[in-house]
């Protein structure tokens, strides 16, 4: 078993910030995610890499280590991203690219910022839409790429897409509500209590899909495309929702808290990738962004 980039990067956060906590606010990932990612490196390099103490966390000496190469590999991909440009330093031209409400909301700036300032001289023609419309522009050559929730295309057929992130969706909470003293909920739970209900990309048609396999449902009290309103009327404690960790923050805007419980139930991730028509022949500037993509999120 060799570790992943994803797992690197993780190590690298939490070492940057000397708490858990702190690491997955700054990464916007799960405590979780990143406490799982660190227990498989130390237990792939037979050492701790981490003192834990009541503050936080601090490097072990073997730590240290491990952090000078794994700044070093982060390092030799961040170079590999950008040999493109070296090597071909005339990759020029224009992406007409459609994305996704929830993904130009909460993942793809970050992204496209560093894509367009390693290659300056590819334009980026982005256009929001849903995912009707992205996927009858793919197919009809109107977009050339798409970054949207691959969890939700219909259109398989003529459709081809690959991965970037899988987020698992957990329960949304007060920090005060009774289940903060749970480990886990089921649907069962969920559905005695007032339940937020996100409508935009389709979260609605989603939630109902794997409600739908039970004999419960949610008790959807207020409906809306706003995954803000949700984050405050949960905090606010006027209900709770089931939503992915890519959208989880913390903190609502008038500075009351949110937290996660995981669901004691199969629920779907939400899934993002990248996602062009069948069969496309791809330029050097279309490959040039989807390889950059798949480096940055250390997509194996």
């Amino acid at each position: 078993m060799e570790p992943t980039l994803r797992q690197i990067r993780y190590f690298i956060a939490a070492a940057n910030a000397g708490q858990i906590s702190r690491a997955a606010m700054d990464i916007n990932i799960s405590q979780s995610v990143i406490t799982t990612a660190i227990k498989s490196l130390e237990e792939m390099v037979g050492t701790p890499l981490f003192e834990r103490h009541a503050a936080g966390m601090a490097l072990t000496y073997e730590g240290s280590l491990f952090l000078n190469h794994a700044v070093h590999i982060m390092e030799s991909v961040d170079e590999a991203v950008r040999i493109p440009r070296r090597i071909k330093e005339d990759l020029s031209g224009t992406v007409n690219l459609a994305v996704s409400f929830t993904v130009i909301g909460y993942f793809l700036p970050k992204l496209m910022a560093r894509f367009m300032r390693t290659f300056p001289n590819i334009k980026i023609h982005m256009t929001e839409a849903n995912r009707t419309e992205i996927e009858e522009g793919l197919v009809t050559g109107g977009f050339d790429l798409a970054v949207m929730l691959t969890s939700n295309i219909i259109n398989h057929e003529d459709l081809s897409q690959t991965t970037l992130i899988q987020s698992r969706r957990r329960l949304w909470v007060s920090s005060n509500h009774k289940f903060t003293k749970q480990a886990a909920v089921t649907l069962q739970d969920i559905s005695t209590e007032p339940y937020i209900m996100l409508t935009v990309d389709e979260a609605s048609n989603t939630t109902q899909r794997y409600w739908n396999k039970t004999p419960f449902k949610p008790n959807t009290v207020f409906r809306t495309s706003s995954v803000e309103a949700v984050r405050s009327m949960v905090a606010n404690d006027m209900g709770v929702a089931i939503l992915s960790d890519m959208v989880y923050r913390p903190w609502s805007l008038e500075g009351r808290r949110v937290d996660v419980i995981d669901v004691d139930e199969t629920i779907p991730t939400m899934d993002v990738g990248v996602t062009w028509r069948t069969n496309a022949t791809h330029s050097d500037v279309t490959k040039a962004l989807i390889d950059f993509m798949h480096l940055s999120m250390g997509a194996e």
